[in-house]
This record gives structure tokens, sequence and C-alpha cells, in this order.
């Protein structure tokens, strides 16, 4: 695929090395030309510099080739005024990134359509509803969900009680012959593996298991872990994600929120009637005591600072918080904040990279999940007439190193993938690839003509 890419932040960076790894040909159209010559030296993306909404710099970068710009600058108007230049001159597949809710509305995203924007990207949105997410299901690190949760992903932190520590997979088969869930990755010292049967799960492993309905409680409980309901929410920061978090959760839950800025603040009161708006510096741990910290079960630091949240989510656990969720958008901190014991990391360039890298894909990619912490994707394959996966069980496809099948949705029912299972045409299967491996696993699902 021909991409451009419009950005003047790590988002735009981010996305143009992770689809190059998947052998597009990038151009980055970015306005700061000693930040383009940095991305020169270290990788061999073509860069443009200029503005992104000028037509000539989009005719310099070839825009009549493109099968797909992605506008990921900071400011919303310009994303919207360089995708639908972009439409016009020639860009096949255009997306824009916003953060403002109200143009998820709609009648806008419809008016955005007519002229030439067809998808529109929300990080501040997609990060408050994965949050929203985790309140749902506490005990996890991290959630996804495929076909509408008839398979999910869970990220668990075994801790030392946790019946699987010390145990290989092979045991643990044996012992529970019927598990409905699967593990498909394990994050050990910063590094990841797909795990084998002889493979054993140690005390502190993050490991990723896609999982049946019918299989959570098994899994939380072998996992070590306890479900809890959350009523009591405190929520740090009251910015787009902050405040878009707190709008979405039940109104039966007591929520509290804090922000440091007093004209904010203001703004705050009126824009809720039941969550308590607090001003006043969460990195005081006077204020946290005075608000119940002790009695909080899910705590939510989302400032623009990461070492804000980092440390203050840190002072919550401290001080009994059950749960701690971090908004760090420095990618090179999610290993120490994993390590430092926060429970959950969010980061907006890996959920909004996941977004948009699907439409990168074919018509048998139909969902993408970006791993924190590993360099690894999920994906929800839909398998093609004639494709190669529909031809043998799953034991004899030969699956290419760097991935594992995880499971399988056929219309209302799931599977988890074991060897003699048969994937049939029209089949949804998750699948976790490491980047040497998404190019070929693509390939099993898309159809193949015969002469």
């Amino acid at each position: 695929m021909n991409i451009i890419i419009a950005g003047d932040g790590e988002v735009g960076f981010h996305l143009a090395k992770m689809l190059q790894e998947e052998n597009h040909d990038i151009t980055i159209v970015d306005p700061r030309e000693d930040l383009l010559k940095l991305v020169e030296s270290q990788t061999d993306l073509l860069t443009i510099t200029g503005d992104s909404t000028d037509p000539k710099v989009l005719k310099n970068a070839r825009i009549h080739k493109a099968d797909l710009l992605i506008s990921v600058l900071h400011e919303q108007q310009t994303n919207i005024l360089t995708a639908s230049i972009g439409k016009k001159l020639g860009a096949k597949h255009t997306i824009a990134r916003v953060s403002d809710p109200n143009y998820l509305r709609k009648e806008n995203i419809e008016l955005f359509h007519s002229i030439g924007v067809d998808e529109i990207v929300s990080p501040e949105n997609i990060a408050a509803n994965d949050i929203s997410g985790l309140l749902k299901q506490v005990a996890a690190t991290e959630t996804y969900k495929f076909a509408h949760g008839r398979l999910s992903l869970f990220l668990l932190k075994l801790e030392k009680n946790a019946p699987v520590v010390d145990k290989t997979l092979n045991e643990i088969a044996e012992t529970f012959p019927k598990l409905n869930f699967r593990a498909i990755a394990i994050l050990r010292d910063s590094k990841s593996f797909i795990p084998k049967g002889e493979d054993q799960f140690l005390e502190g492993d993050l490991a990723y298991v896609v999982t049946r309905p019918e299989g959570v409680i098994n899994l939380l409980k072998l996992g070590g872990k306890q479900h809890f309901d959350v009523n009591n929410i405190m929520i740090v920061g009251g910015g787009r994600i902050g405040r878009r978090t707190a709008k979405m959760l039940p109104r039966s839950m007591n929520i509290k929120l804090i922000e440091k800025n007093k004209a904010r603040c203001e703004s705050l009161v009126n824009e809720f009637e039941k969550t308590l708006i607090i001003n006043g510096d969460a990195g005081n741990i006077e204020l946290l005591e005075e608000e119940g910290i002790r009695d909080i079960d899910a705590f939510i630091a989302v400032t623009n600072n990461s070492e804000t949240n980092i440390l203050t989510c840190l002072h919550a656990q401290k001080l009994g918080a059950k749960k701690t969720i971090a908004l760090v958008e420095n990618i090179d901190y999610i290993d120490i904040a994993q390590k430092v014991g926060i429970d959950t990391i969010i980061n907006k360039k890996l959920i909004t990279a996941g977004h948009i890298a699907r439409f990168t894909h074919g018509p048998e990619v139909i969902r993408l999940k970006c791993l924190s912490g590993i360099d690894a994707e999920v994906f929800e394959f839909v398998a093609q007439k004639n494709s190669p996966v529909t031809r043998k069980p799953i034991r004899d496809l030969n699956t290419p190193a760097g991935s594992i099948f995880g499971g399988i949705i056929r219309e209302k029912e799931s599977f988890i993938a074991i060897g003699d299972f048969q994937i049939k045409e029209g089949d949804k299967v998750v699948v976790l690839c490491y980047p040497k491996a998404i190019a070929k696993v693509e390939k099993m699902f898309k159809p193949k003509t015969f002469l």
C-alpha cells in the first residue's frame, strides 16, 4: 500500500514505523524540518517538509497514488481539512484524527463523509472506552473483546498465589482438560514469547490469554485473581479523557474527579450533576486521604503528564486503592510502569495505531489490537472462500513462526483453537502475530484461485 501520514507528533511516527514493518510504502508530511531530519536518520521513511493542507505539498507526496491518507496532527481542524483536500486530489481512502467528542456525532460524521473524510478516529474516545471496559473486568490488566465478547483477550499479572505458577502448560492441560481459554503470549523480564507446552508460568509473568465467556471465572481463579465490584472511583485529570470517562460510567457509581486547574474545574462543575469535582493536586497525599482514597475501588490518572500519572497511581495503591489505571504517553515508560506495579497502562499512540492499522489490510481483517509492552498485534481475521486456512485442521496448517491461533467465532458460537479444529469459510479467527509473521498469516486467510 502507498500510505501518506500527516503528523506532527509521536502518534504519526509510531504508526509509520509500525506500518513500515509490514512492508507498506510510507511517506511522512510534517511542517518541522528538524524533526524530519531526525526521522530520516533513524529510519528509511520518505519525508516531505510542509503543511499538509497545502495542495502543492500533497502533490509532492504523490497524493494521487495514495491508497491511504492518515492525518494525525494535534489540530483536529487541520486533520479534517487535510483529509478532505487529499480525497479531492486522488487519495483512495482518508482518515482524520479528532479530539472533540462532538465530532463523533452521527450527523457530523455524515457531514465529514460528504467532504471526503472516510474515517474519524478519536484517541481520547477510544481510551475512555477502554477504561470503561476495564472497570467491568477489574481483575484483568487489559481486556479486549472480539465479535461482541464471544471471545475476549485478557492480560493477567500472575501473583505468587496463582495456582498456575511454576506449572507448565502441559501440566495445566492435564489437570484441567476442558479449559475455555488459551495462553497466546507471556511477557517476562521485558521480553515476550509465545508459550509452548513445556513452558512454565512464573510469578510476575504478564500472560495474554484468549478466552470464551464461559472461561472467564476459571481463568481468573487460576490466575490468582479475584473479581470485585467497582462503586467508588477517583479520576485525576479533567481533560478530554477524564471528562469522557466520567460521562461513560454508570450514574450509580460514586465518582470524584480531581483537577488542578481552577478554570477547568468551574467548567466541569457545569457539565456534571452527580460527579464531585475537586480543585486540587492529586500529588498531595493529604488531599487523597481527605477524599477517602482508602475506600476507592478504582483510581484513574489521566493527566497530560505520564510521570504524574504513574506517581499518583503508586501513591493511591499504597494508600489502599484496589485498582490503578494510568495514562502513559511515553512508550518507553510502559515497561517501567508495569514493573513498579501499576495495574493497567493506557497509551493513546498504541490504541490509535491499532485502530487505524486495520484500514491497511484487506477485508479479511476486521479488528486489530496493538499490545502494550509487546511488539505484537492480535488480529481478528475472516476466513475467505478457498483460503488456505480452510483446507486443513489447525495442527496441519504450518502456522508461521511468530504467530499463534487463539480462538474461532462461528456465527454465535466460539471455540478455543486446538489442533484438530477445522476452520471454515466465514469463521472469524483471533490470531496473535509478531511483525515478521503478519503478511504470511494474512495470506492464509485470503482467497486462493485455482487454475
